[in-house]
């Protein structure tokens, strides 16, 4: 009977996590969530900055596509460029100037 009482009590103790044990987990949890956070962060600006960069050299190309089919007598413009079919849609971010010059828009996110 002893032995039985004994074995019932090693069971309980067995049992659960202690608190400290649960802070531990939650304090590592938080570490990695932060180090997450600022990993993603620095993708993303990373991401949008190749995605200025692609949008600036596609409208490059359109531009010195549109001098190869109309020669340098016309500067093209972005509506001139979509009527090409040259591009898709006029670029938010970008401005085809004089000459046929790329610049950024001063309220695009890549200004």
């Amino acid at each position: 009977m002893e032995t039985h009482i004994e074995e019932v009590q090693a069971e309980k103790q067995d049992k659960g996590f202690t608190l400290v044990e649960l802070l531990i987990v939650i304090v590592i949890l938080g570490i990695l969530a932060t180090v997450t956070v600022f990993a993603v962060r620095g993708i993303t600006d990373q991401g949008q900055a190749s995605a200025c960069a692609a949008d600036q050299k596609t409208l490059e190309v359109a531009v010195e596509a549109w001098y190869a089919q109309n020669g340098t007598t016309t500067d093209p413009t972005e509506a001139g460029l979509v009527t090409a079919g040259l591009i898709r849609a006029v670029s938010p971010t970008y401005d085809v100037g004089a000459g046929g010059t790329v610049t950024a828009t001063a309220l695009g996110a890549c200004a």
